[in-house]
């Protein structure tokens, strides 16, 4: 006899709203007995293993952009044989409720979105002053209409796995013996984002100084930037970017003694592994996508000019990063009970 509900929500294609979506899987776990698969993008497979809400994580076939009505029509009649109860559709565009709508799951639940009335029956309106953040308006969707949000909202927590954690780290030939502190130099956004790099080199100077090994965390594009972050400081600065999965980076980061970011998916990582937590904000700001967890120490300017949410600064001096000084982000790291030696 079925006795729980099955729920597949259409994830987002963003690794930061990936993560602030466990959010709504925790919600919807604590609303009753549930099964929850997450049609997902192929890289966040990853992400959803270490989320133990979610039951799998479904490949998405297709790219951002790609419409693909024929590859959609059979994902949503492959679909169709598992027998959803309800579909959560996340972001919003027509595209992405077409897959739910073509495995007929009775009650499909978005927000109203891109001219998708009738793929979308169980539409919601949003209220973008009741719900200023990200991580509302996904729980919003896991809770009856009108109907107050949790509180306070369940934090996203990833559970690392240690196994891969120690073969990562023996792979990468990385110091058991000095505590580390991850740098998330990138941002997918855009230069606008990224705090300089003479900044977070400055930064692991002093860290190095001070007993700390520093693991710079990114993909294959912020490579050159890792090298410049670890220049004339190879034996205690590794750059990483690029040698490690996904999966590999969250469980290197739950080994660390603190990290230090950008507004980045990597920053929603750390945060969902309850690191110890200095994000830095420009363009963007932490009133819509805060870090999720309780020891953050955010730094962030408010300059007249910000937030624009440009890629590139449009009056040319991205002050609102480089006024973040490199002793301002120690301060930070003290007042997370960091940045002093660790034999101290």
């Amino acid at each position: 006899m079925k006795t729980a509900r099955r729920i597949l929500v259409v994830g987002p294609s963003w690794v930061g709203d990936m993560v602030m979506a466990q959010s709504l899987f925790m919600t919807l776990k604590a609303g009753g007995e549930c099964e929850i698969d997450v049609l997902a993008p192929e890289w966040s497979l990853p992400i959803l293993a270490r989320m133990p809400e979610v039951n799998r994580g479904i490949v998405m076939p297709l790219g951002h952009g790609q419409l693909e009505l024929g590859v959609r029509w059979k994902l949503g009649r492959q679909l169709a044989t598992v027998g959803y109860d309800q579909a959560i559709v996340l972001p919003g565009s027509l595209k992405s409720a077409l897959a739910p709508f073509f495995a007929s799951i009775p009650q499909r639940t978005g927000f109203r979105g891109e001219m998708r009335y009738l793929l979308v029956d169980d539409m919601r309106m949003l209220d973008k002053r009741r719900l200023p953040m990200t991580v509302q308006r996904f729980v919003a969707l896991g809770r009856p209409v009108n109907k107050p949000l949790p509180e306070p909202l369940p934090l996203p927590h990833l559970v690392a796995d240690p196994d891969n954690q120690q073969r990562v780290r023996a792979e990468l030939g990385l110091h058991a013996d000095r505590p580390a502190i991850a740098f998330m130099p990138g941002a997918e956004y855009g230069p606008a984002k990224q705090w300089p790099l003479p900044h977070f080199a400055a930064l692991a100077e002093t860290l190095r100084e001070r007993g700390y090994q520093v693991w710079v965390l990114g993909s294959n594009k912020d490579r050159e930037a890792g090298d410049v972050i670890a220049a004339d400081l190879e034996d205690s600065v590794f750059n990483l970017c690029g040698r490690t999965g996904l999966g590999d980076a969250v469980d290197l980061l739950a080994a660390c003694a603190a990290a230090v970011t950008n507004d980045s998916g990597l920053m929603h990582v750390a945060a969902a592994l309850d690191v110890p937590l200095v994000a830095l904000y420009g363009s963007s700001t932490p009133d819509h996508t805060p870090p999720l967890a309780r020891r953050v120490a955010v730094r962030y300017l408010r300059l007249d000019c910000s937030p624009c949410f440009k890629r590139v600064c449009p009056l040319g001096h991205t002050r609102c990063l480089t006024d973040i000084t490199p002793a301002s982000v120690i301060d930070a790291l003290a007042s997370l009970g960091l940045a002093h030696s660790p034999t101290d």
